[in-house]
């Protein structure tokens, strides 16, 4: 083959490698928009693919099913409101007042019917209890453990019990996150107070000194 030939052929691949990836984002970003708007068990694969564009083959080139799909999603999802928390709990000084940041990031934005929808509603019950926890631990609870993990660690406890504290406040951020969704402001103008204040006695209780 001439090198002529060569870089043709190269630049092929490249192209058909572009078009792949931009094929999943299209997936990825049009499953997004039903899931949080119809969630997961009223959207169809035809939808998807009407909202894309895109040929079933191209799905599955892609993605097992649906709900390989759908775990991408929330990878997505999760990925964004990683780097929320991250920002809100940057701009703190001192670790405990990372924490809470950090936590009403995570609740104001699962407080808001998309993410609500795919993370806290769908998530659960379509991943199974194992895959949901994993993927919560690759994104929200793995910033969560770290900082409780150092705030913890003048106390010498067991990694057992520390990992329990991270996990009951991980329980009481996301059943704050569902608690607002019930109160939204304009009927409940106080609820995000009180949901700052619970959290905050929360945080006492668990973490001692924090």
């Amino acid at each position: 083959m001439s090198i002529g030939k060569s870089i043709s052929a190269s630049a092929a691949g490249n192209r058909r490698l572009e078009q792949g990836a931009q094929s999943r984002t299209k997936l990825i970003a049009a499953a997004r928009a039903l899931f949080e708007q119809d969630g997961y068990a009223a959207t169809s694969t035809e939808a998807l693919l009407v909202a894309t564009g895109l040929t079933r083959g191209a799905l599955y080139h892609h993605f097992r099913d649906k709900k390989d799909l759908f775990v991408a999603v929330c990878e997505a999802v999760h990925a964004e409101l990683s780097a929320a928390i991250d920002a809100a709990a940057d701009a703190q000084a001192s670790l405990p007042d990372q924490l809470l940041a950090g936590a009403l990031a995570w609740i104001d934005a699962v407080s808001h019917p998309g993410p609500r929808q795919v993370l806290l509603i769908d998530g659960p019950s379509v991943l199974g209890a194992q895959a949901w926890a994993e993927l919560d631990g690759r994104h929200g609870y793995q910033q969560l453990h770290a900082v409780v993990a150092e705030i913890l660690a003048p106390a010498g406890l067991p990694a057992l019990e520390v990992d329990a504290c991270a996990s009951a406040l991980n329980g009481a951020i996301n059943e704050l996150a569902r608690w607002l969704a019930r109160h939204p402001a304009d009927a409940h103008p106080g609820a995000r107070a009180a949901a700052i204040a619970a959290l905050q006695r929360v945080c006492a209780s668990v973490l001692p000194g924090a």
